[in-house]
């Protein structure tokens, strides 16, 4: 019997480490994370693309410029206001907040500035602008179900890579 291998409609089971441009660990997880390959959805690319043919055990080690990854930090979702329109318990550097865009979907801002009468807020993906490199390693392979295919997701909805 062959080893199953990452490919085409298989759900890979993976632990992660994300490191931002000065390699400085910004995220790390060791439960496991499961995407349907080749779907197109949950993953960046590049990191599917590096793990096509891998086998459980196998780790990869892939670098994403912006434009591979949560884009360039873009100053027009960086806003500055009055601080008395801000809750008191927001009135902090490294405060998060979710709220809704103009399109109605959910963002979050992150205070990152705070002066005598001001408060900064961002939109922008903390990792916006940075190249970053994601160590991947596969936990587990195996068939997607016809349904997990459709949907392109896992059974479960689990936590994504995105």
């Amino acid at each position: 019997m062959t080893a199953s291998v990452v490919s085409k409609n298989k759900v890979v089971s993976l632990i992660y480490a994300v490191r931002n441009q000065k390699g400085e660990l910004f995220e790390y997880r060791d439960l496991p994370v499961s995407y349907v390959h080749g779907s197109g959805v949950d993953l960046f690319p590049k990191i599917e693309q590096a793990l096509e043919g891998c086998a459980v055990g196998d780790r990869v080690v892939v670098q994403l410029t912006p434009a591979d990854a949560f884009g360039e930090h873009d100053p027009k979702l960086t806003f500055t206001d009055d601080i008395d329109n801000a809750p008191v318990e927001l009135r902090h550097v490294g405060a998060e907040f979710e709220a809704q865009n103009a399109k109605g979907e959910s963002i979050v801002l992150v205070v990152t500035r705070v002066e005598a009468d001001k408060i900064t807020v961002d939109a922008n993906h903390p990792l916006a602008g940075q190249t970053i490199t994601f160590e991947v390693t596969v936990r587990d392979i195996r068939d997607a179900t016809s349904e997990e295919i459709r949907n392109g997701r896992p059974a479960g909805d689990l936590p994504t890579l995105q």
